[in-house]
């Protein structure tokens, strides 16, 4: 494709602002990364004899975002370095960058998040009103961000769902780590994002306890009597032994890796998965919501 066919099935608009997020001005690794990737885009759009707004027309994007882009405020999306790739006659140099632009992309708390989770050998987690994030199908993730208060941009909200997504990748690695999770009934009969979306949902949780590696286990409501009253509880455990935790109600809620409190959540953890239906038992009360509703 040449230059001039760039963009020619695209409708440019000098207004369009969409494919991007703003940086978070307190993430510092994140603004030094796109700041970077900013000033070699206006590098190669001005070595190619191009204004903003002209390189604006040519990928069908306004010069605002240009601009936003080239001043490190806006994370260009990867189909933007794409074509910016190609209007330059970059040979894949801009391209690339999407590479550096992946890790910071998404908010930095959930990539420290998904950093530990991509370390992880084992991960238990016990989940009390919502399903676990990385169970989460993206429609029923979607509709769920969409209930907090208050609520979320588009570009906040899509953001969003889309780092949640993104963990998921852990269930594709090999070695597969071992997970481990447990929901209480109620997370699994909350029709959230509505039935069809919930359906979705529960058939998501039939598939993913299908895995090897995957324990779901479901907590009845009945079931007083087991110490995740107070909220969620999760535990990663890594390769050279050393692991971290979080509980709601535990340490002020903060990250623990002192092998005394860690021992607390396990214990309580491991108190939670005796009381719960064991997986298999688990599997089939979701089928039998399933076919119920």
């Amino acid at each position: 494709m040449s230059v001039d066919e760039i963009g020619t099935d695209r409708q440019p608009d000098a207004g369009a602002d969409e494919p991007g997020w703003d940086v978070d001005p307190d993430d510092e690794s994140g603004v030094a990364v796109v700041a970077a990737v900013g000033r070699q885009i206006r590098a190669w759009r001005e070595a190619a004899g191009l204004t903003a707004a002209e390189f604006g027309t040519r990928l069908g994007y306004g010069e605002n975002l240009i601009y936003k882009v080239e001043g490190g405020r806006r994370i260009p999306r990867p189909e933007l370095l794409d074509m910016a790739d190609e209007v330059c006659g970059a040979g894949g140099k801009i391209a690339a960058m999407k590479k550096d632009l992946a890790e910071v992309r998404y908010p930095k708390k959930v990539r420290d998040l998904a950093k530990l989770e991509a370390r992880a050998v084992e991960v238990a987690a016990y989940g009390s009103h919502n399903l676990h994030g990385l169970l989460q199908t993206e429609e029923y993730a979607r509709a769920l961000i969409g209930t907090r208060r208050p609520v979320l941009s588009t570009d906040e909200l899509e953001r969003a769902v889309a780092a949640r997504v993104a963990r998921q990748s852990i269930f594709e690695r090999v070695p597969a780590p071992e997970l481990s999770f447990v929901q209480e009934e109620s997370s699994l009969l909350r029709p959230v994002g509505g039935r069809e979306v919930w359906h979705r949902q529960l058939d998501n949780l039939l598939r993913l306890g299908e895995l090897p590696f995957v324990d779901i286990q479901v907590m009845p409501t009945a079931r007083w009597d087991h110490p995740g009253t107070g909220g969620r509880i999760q535990v990663l455990k890594f390769a050279d032994g050393s692991a971290v935790g979080r509980a709601d109600d535990e340490f002020a809620g903060r990250p623990i890796v002192h092998p005394k409190q860690l021992r607390i959540l396990e214990l309580g953890f491991g108190i939670i998965r005796a009381r719960a239906l064991t997986p298999e038992e688990s599997m089939a009360f979701i089928k039998q919501v399933r076919g119920e509703t």
